[in-house]
């Protein structure tokens, strides 16, 4: 293996170096030359690990298999981060009862492998002048999800759409899901409530 040091113009200008030795041990603050013999003798690098240290910090390794541990690390860190996945359902105010109950099985799957679910109610010419309809039927898909579930964002009216999102229920607001999406006949009124509360 070849001898890396990446900083060489201050290598020179630094007689000596706090040497950490292939086996992690601390062979204390030693001159230049003889850390980078003891390298070569390794078989192995010289690679400047705090810079800013007085003397700085050098450790011999493998300078590739110390660079392979490092990505396997920040992979294995990128995959313990939780991202929460939004489905969305897309709905009429005409929709039947049997499109919808697909919908809804849908739905319960997704909210139970924790992703979050949009439900959408779209409308078409003059659907638009009848959102207690729309409202209704979000009431429902809402009250047939509360066990698993609970409404994030309350039913907001978007341009020629409805909005509402469930996310997964988790320990004790299992319970308390029901009462929110059954005690209010406009669950619009429930989310101004908590604001001024």
């Amino acid at each position: 293996m070849s001898t890396t040091n990446y900083r060489v113009n201050e290598a020179i200008r630094v007689p000596e170096v706090r040497l950490i030795g292939p086996n992690g041990e601390n062979l204390g603050v030693v001159p230049i030359e003889k850390a980078l013999r003891i390298a070569r003798e390794a078989e192995l690098d010289l690679v400047e690990v705090a810079p800013n240290a007085t003397p700085p910090v050098c450790r011999v390794m493998d300078f590739g298999k110390f660079l392979y541990e490092k990505t396997k690390k920040e992979r294995e860190a990128r995959k313990a981060q939780t991202k929460i996945e939004v489905k969305e359902i897309r709905l009429r105010p005409k929709t039947n009862e049997h499109h919808r109950g697909f919908k809804t099985r849908d739905a319960r799957r997704w909210l139970q492998e924790g992703m979050k679910v949009r439900v959408t109610i779209r409308f078409r010419g003059r659907e638009i002048t009848y959102p207690e309809i729309a409202l209704e039927d979000l009431k429902e898909i809402a009250a047939e999800l509360a066990d698993v579930s609970v409404i994030e964002q309350m039913p907001t009216l978007e341009g020629k759409s409805m909005t509402m999102v469930l996310a997964p229920a988790k320990g004790g607001k299992k319970k308390v899901a029901p009462a929110t999406a059954e005690s209010s006949p406009d669950p619009q009124i429930e989310t101004r409530d908590a604001a001024n509360a």
